[in-house]
């Protein structure tokens, strides 16, 4: 460790020697610092330990690790399993109150894309730059929040407020059927005034809107017969072109409005097809002297609110009710992640982290546009709570084999992180 942690020890002192933080404050920042070469070495050790998120045992293990550190430091704890059928681990709640005043709910995802039979397992660094699979979404995040916490228990005599930490163990997959899966997240953002998601981001960025996202799926059925009457006043013109229709007339009604996106993903159409269990394969069998039958779309919508989304169906569902003679075209929907939209309260969050940067004297952090941000686990209490995200750590290529996590934006995320919810719990 000793190798990259002297350049980052130096960025450290550089921010406490011209921050204009309280002296409670500057002794939490050095007990971050202090305590960061522990926290790379947590760092690799949950990294090394696979939860992709259908490895259920994997999932609880990671979370028993955190559960224990949690424990030390005074939390009561406690794993919510999900029900078998699920095929998902559960999720992990830490709850600490230190006297009246704020909730704060810190919020994190100890699962990952990678599952056993990933080739990417392990944890390794090349100077500043670590690679690890998850190491910055999000475990990274998680490890932030851990030792924000740490250091903020060690270093002062907090007496204000409550935090608890939530971390989900399917954000990556979840589980089904949504309404359970995330029941136990929202009925702590409804407990809670300021909720914190720490997904990866950069001190130059913070998170205070996201889109939301739904499913649509469009299935149309029509008469078969030889193609050799297709256009007829008695055939009609199949499947195949009423569903072209349906799709055509979206694009060009319903496209163009900002933050609103729609993707049919996967199509298939002819005399028959056979779905498979989660709608991403299609069997079809058709001949081309046969007028199709059938055929169905399944896709993804992306909103910026839930007026947006309402607008957007509505004119859907127009226009697939219009079909053509002899067919029939039928919309359906499934909420998935609702909307974090860019409220006051949020704006007014950003402002006070604003203040903590320039008392850290490094750059404001502007508001990333929430039509380039997808859903996320804040998501679904955005609409009950004070929110921000993207409070972790900074990285690149998650997601792939390669993943990568910059190891001084977890000095500075955990710093930040530490201070910020110090001024959270004790404001009036």
């Amino acid at each position: 460790m000793k190798r990259y942690l002297l350049g980052i020890l130096i960025f450290s002192f550089s921010i406490v020697s011209h921050a204009e933080l309280t002296s409670d404050e500057k002794r939490v920042v050095n007990a971050v610092e202090n305590r960061f070469s522990e926290q790379v070495t947590f760092l690799e050790r949950v990294v090394n330990l696979n939860s992709g998120t259908l490895n259920v045992k994997g999932v609880k293990e990671v979370g028993a690790v955190f559960q224990k550190e949690f424990d030390r430091l005074g939390f009561e704890t406690q794993w919510i399993d999900m029900p078998s059928s699920m095929k998902r681990a559960g999720h992990l709640i830490a709850t600490k109150r230190f006297g009246p005043g704020p909730h704060v709910l810190l919020i994190g995802h100890i699962d990952t894309v990678f599952e056993p039979d990933s080739p990417f397992q392990s944890f390794s660094v090349d100077g500043n730059t670590a690679k690890g699979p998850g190491i910055s979404d999000m475990k990274g995040g998680d490890v932030t929040a851990l030792y924000a916490l740490q250091a903020l228990i060690e270093s002062t005599s907090l007496n204000k407020g409550t935090v608890t930490v939530f971390f989900t163990g399917d954000e990556e997959s979840v589980g089904k059927p949504l309404e359970l899966a995330r029941k136990d997240l929202i009925e702590a953002g409804k407990r809670a005034d300021v909720a914190l998601n720490f997904e990866g981001g950069s001190e130059g960025w913070a998170v205070i809107g996201r889109r939301g996202s739904s499913s649509w799926s469009l299935e149309v059925t029509a008469k078969q017969a030889h193609s050799s009457g297709i256009f007829r006043d008695s055939v009609g013109a199949g499947a195949v072109f009423e569903m072209s229709r349906v799709l055509n007339r979206i694009y060009g009604e319903v496209r163009g409005e900002f933050g609103l996106t729609f993707n049919p993903g996967i199509i298939a159409g002819g005399t028959s097809i056979e779905q498979g269990n989660a709608k991403t394969t299609q069997t079809v069998s058709g001949k081309t002297n046969v007028v199709a039958q059938k055929a169905i779309m399944h896709g993804g919508l992306r909103f910026m609110n839930e007026d947006q989304k309402e607008r957007a169906r509505l004119a859907m569902r127009k226009i697939a009710e219009d079909s053509l003679p002899h067919s029939q075209s039928v919309m359906t929907f499934e909420d998935r992640y609702p909307a974090m939209e860019e409220t006051e309260a949020n704006k007014a969050l950003l402002a006070k982290l604003n203040v903590l940067h320039a008392d850290l004297g490094v750059e404001e952090a502007k508001s990333f546009p929430p039509e380039r941000r997808g859903a996320a686990d804040i998501s679904f209490i955005a609409p009950y709570v004070t929110s921000m995200d993207g409070l972790g750590v900074s990285g690149s290529g998650a997601h792939a084999p390669g993943e990568t996590m910059e190891i001084d934006s977890m000095l500075f995320a955990t710093q930040r992180a530490a201070v910020f919810i110090k001024r959270l719990l004790e404001q009036n």
